[in-house]
């Protein structure tokens, strides 16, 4: 195949998802909104989600035009071009996050019109709807922006192998280090202010004030559904868009390494790009099988339609191999179904990664009823009980991802290891739309609860949004699969644009980048954490005083001040996710200038092996912890009063950070690293002669 009739599929592949959501958007505005509550409050919630966002790129664009400019001063000749693409990619993975919140809090709104006039089949296609366009937004900007940089790439500088190795790859590296550089500000950001609202409501609101979740009366409240947004939607559609980058960016590197004719070497540099377009057909297609009917069991409809697309997908990029390989084979003799099975097998390691993951953390699954039990003697053995839970958890899920590891690498050296990377996220689209589908009807049941609909609209609300929290708990299973992937790949790209051919792993100054390497997730947990500390403690004051201030509240008299409290996480936010991810930025620029290319390997081994541990645990843990406190909610014996469910309550509190701030920025913290390394690799090169 052609370099521009591949080029001009991955276009229409983008095109199709962007068109695909646009119609979802449609489809969602036209249903209208009647009751007078539900549409002022997710007025409240659009304005607030929007007010952050924009006050946050605001933020982050002289960073952004700082970073673009120093790749255009330091780097030489036509790498200079290096701040264009970085820019582009930091314009495309905010724009999917902007596009994404925005049409989310039109839906949540609508979800909860449709279960009060339809019930659960109409309410769940809408949630779904709405996560779609962010699902589809994500993967029709990656590509429309791969697609624009690459294309521009080969009409300035040509098509042949070493333009692409020397100078076309290493724009799309910086497009991949511009969107994950926003991705972490973005999950910093929006899981500070979301945590701070959340654990300021939770605590003041449920264990204090002994007021349901998301009460009208409770000042927090409005500030906690503006997060789920900020933090779960634009948050979470931003570090995925950077994965599904630096997937596909990293195997197209390796494709060039491969041993072999040079039509064949360009043949696989550009099958992760197809992959990606077939995957994008697949989604379209599986989203279709997302339906329920009354009495249904949401879960099984969002099951029916990832599996269905993986299914599908699986049999589309098998004919896509037939067609652009053939009998084509390496020096090694690997061809056609060695690329295939490793494929296969990074999308079948992503299935059981989510399974899993659903079994840590679903409702009514043995480890999160083992964590309900421990509540009955209080907070401290709830505590205890999730944080063994999230350890447990990552000896499985750490298994699969090794052994997809080796299974790609024993069929297809590092390149199998690279396609099956981008054979995880291959049907991002429908994976991420059912990942934003949560926040959604988290929001619908945080509506229906303060506009007092009927408990029969509530019920249906709860169920969905209890799926909400296991589809959120399986895409940050997704999330770090595909990270532990990702980051291998890119970690022996940068082992060869740095002209390091052998790394003695024994030696000094490697061991010292490992042992650094390890504690800087810790470090960077510490931050996040605290930070959500800090904020939440600014929180907890402000619900306090308004309750002292104005006794009115809780008996329906006085009006709480919203505003305030969104005005809160919004400062905390902003003012506390600079710190950790300039240490993402930065360290591998000083280890590497100062301690070598040998420490800067051992570096980005450290952060990778620990990163990936801790981050399985974080969100494994707060996932649990968060059911556990759902199913407290729904036995009758217990009640929302019990000591059991406050001691529920707690756990999913301490849990709140883990799986929303810490847990899923550690992700983007692990490959940012292997971006930024590989982006100054040259310039290494160079330095070090």
């Amino acid at each position: 195949m052609q370099v521009s009739t591949a080029l001009y599929l991955v276009l229409l592949g983008g095109v199709i998802a962007l068109a695909f959501a646009y119609l979802k958007t449609r489809s969602i505005y036209k249903k209208e909104v009647n009751h007078p509550v539900l549409k002022e409050v997710s007025g409240h919630i659009a304005q607030g989600a929007m007010a952050f966002l924009s006050r946050e790129y605001r933020v982050l664009t002289p960073f952004i035009l700082a970073v673009a400019a120093l790749l255009g001063v330091f780097n030489q000749g036509a790498l200079r071009w290096q701040g264009a693409a970085f820019l582009l990619g930091c314009v495309t993975s905010g724009l999917a996050g902007y596009l994404g919140m925005k049409v989310a809090t039109a839906a949540n709104a609508r979800t909860a019109q449709a279960a009060k006039d339809h019930g659960l089949p109409e309410a769940l296609g809408v949630a779904f709807s709405g996560g779609t366009v962010m699902g589809m937004s994500v993967v029709g900007l990656a590509l429309v922006g791969l697609f624009i940089v690459i294309f521009a790439g080969i009409q300035l500088f040509g098509q042949s192998e070493d333009t692409f190795n020397q100078l076309i790859l290493p724009l799309a590296t910086a497009f991949s280090l511009g969107a994950s550089s926003i991705a972490l500000f973005s999950r910093v950001g929006g899981g500070i202010f979301t945590k701070a609202a959340d654990v300021g409501a939770d605590l003041v609101g449920k264990v204090e004030a002994g007021i349901p979740e998301d009460d009208p009366r409770n000042p927090a409240t409005i500030a906690d559904n503006v997060g789920d947004n900020v933090g779960d939607v634009a948050g979470m559609g931003a570090d995925l868009f950077e994965s599904y980058v630096g997937s596909i960016v990293g195997a197209m590197i390796l494709g060039l390494t491969v041993q072999a004719e040079d039509g064949f070497k360009l043949t696989l540099m550009l099958l992760p790009l197809l992959i990606a377009f077939v995957g994008i057909l697949a989604s379209v297609l599986g989203t279709f099988f997302v339906r329920t009917s009354k009495g249904g069991n949401p879960q099984r409809a969002l099951n029916t339609g990832t599996l269905g697309a993986a299914f599908l997908s699986t049999l589309l990029v098998l004919g896509l191999m037939v067609l652009l390989i053939g009998q084509q084979t390496d020096a090694a003799g690997r061809g056609l179904w060695h690329i295939f099975l490793s494929t296969v097998t990074g999308l079948l390691a992503g299935v059981i990664i989510g399974q899993i993951t659903e079994y840590y953390t679903g409702t009514h699954k043995r480890p999160v009823i083992e964590i309900l039990k421990a509540s009955e003697t209080g907070s401290a053995t709830a505590i205890i009980s999730g944080v063994g839970v999230g350890m447990r958890s990552t000896f499985p899920t750490v298994l699969i991802i090794a052994a997809g590891i080796l299974v790609s690498h024993l069929l297809a050296g590092l390149y199998g290891v690279g396609v099956a990377a981008v054979g995880m996220l291959m049907t991002l689209g429908i994976q991420l739309a059912v990942d934003a589908y949560g926040p959604i009807a988290d929001n619908a049941g945080g509506l229906a609860e303060m506009a007092e609909l009927p408990r029969s609209v509530r019920k249906i609300t709860d169920s969905l949004d209890a799926v909400g929290n296991t589809t959120a708990a399986i895409g940050k299973g997704f999330a770090v699969g595909s990270a532990a992937l990702t980051a291998i790949i890119l970690l022996s790209s940068f082992r060869d644009q740095s002209g390091l051919s052998l790394v003695e792993i024994t030696d000094a100054h490697v061991l010292v980048g490992v042992l650094i390497g390890a504690v800087i997730p810790f470090l960077f947990c510490a931050l996040t954490m605290s930070a959500v500390g800090k904020a939440a403690h600014d929180m907890i004051a402000e619900v306090r005083r308004q309750f002292r201030a104005l006794p009115g509240i809780l008996t329906g008299q006085d009006k709480p001040d919203y505003r305030r409290c969104i005005d809160i996480s919004t400062k905390s936010a902003l003012r506390e996710m600079l710190a950790p991810g300039l240490i993402a930025l930065i360290s591998p620029v000083l280890v590497g200038f100062l301690g070598g290319i040998p420490m800067l390997v051992g570096l980005l081994t450290g952060v990778t092996i620990t990163g990936v541990a801790l981050a399985i645990f974080l969100s494994n843990s707060g996932g649990a912890w968060d059911n556990a406190k759902k199913m407290a909610e729904e036995d009758e014996e217990l009640g929302k009063g019990s000591d059991t469910y406050k001691a529920t309550v707690v756990g999913d509190t301490v849990g709140d950070p883990f799986k929303d701030t810490a847990g899923p920025a550690l992700n983007i913290l692990i490959k940012l690293m292997s971006m930024v390394s590989l982006v100054i690799a040259p310039m290494l090169k160079s330095f070090w002669g």
